[in-house]
């Protein structure tokens, strides 16, 4: 008798202990799976963050291709006299901007290179050709400074091969102009050979040219004063 009771009891404890060591280790192992879920979880959103902080984003490269835009100088840009000159031509020979700012640019950049005063190469623009660079004269002066092919073809860009194109005309006439100033002793001579004048005792070219040079300071002036 006393062996067919301690057997149930010792088979009773022992499922006992299993069944409490199985809940236990269900959960262990459920605390393990929510502690590697959030793990997952988070290296996910790390993994994620990670890779957008290797992508820029919309707003980044828009502020950065503004920057760089600010950044960058813009393209033979006018400086404020030549600009308000440019302003006085369009209104006076009625002539767009947009056609005007390259021949402007032109003139600024070979003033500087060649010390010759860009307003002077301007005026000089107005009275040859009124600003139309398809002009051609009886003698055969063509484009916006009327140079003469068969006299300044030594002068022409090498990668030019009209004196029609607005640059191309004014890199040559003002490269000729220097020339004649130079060789002539003076400004008012210079003009006048450049002309085709020199004979002119009265130098009624250059007092067109520089009457003209002077409207265009004044117009800077006014602008500059409003």
């Amino acid at each position: 008798m006393i062996a067919s009771t301690v057997l149930p009891s010792a088979l009773q404890r022992i499922s006992t202990v299993a069944l409490d060591f199985f809940q236990k280790f269900l959960m262990i192992a459920g605390l393990v799976f929510i502690v590697g879920l959030i793990g997952v979880q988070t290296g996910r959103l790390d993994l994620v963050g990670n890779l957008k902080s290797l992508l820029p984003s919309a707003e980044a490269s828009v502020a950065e291709e503004a920057s760089a835009e600010e950044l960058e100088p813009e393209p033979a840009s006018l400086n404020a006299r030549m600009r308000g000159a440019m302003n006085y031509v369009s209104h006076r020979y009625r002539v767009s901007d947009e056609a005007l700012r390259p021949i402007f640019a032109t003139a600024q950049a070979v003033g500087r290179e060649l010390h010759l005063d860009p307003l002077l190469i301007i005026a000089v623009i107005g009275v040859e050709s009124g600003f139309n660079p398809f002009s051609q004269s009886v003698v055969g002066a063509q484009g916006l400074m009327q140079v003469v092919p068969r006299f300044h073809h030594d002068k022409l860009p090498e990668d030019a091969d009209s004196f029609l194109d607005p640059v191309t005309n004014v890199l040559v006439g003002a490269r000729v102009l220097k020339e004649s100033i130079s060789r002539n002793g003076g400004l008012e001579d210079g003009l006048q050979q450049f002309g085709g004048a020199a004979n002119d005792a009265n130098r009624r070219y250059a007092t067109k040219v520089l009457a003209e040079k002077q409207r265009l300071e004044q117009a800077v002036q006014r602008l500059r004063a409003a």
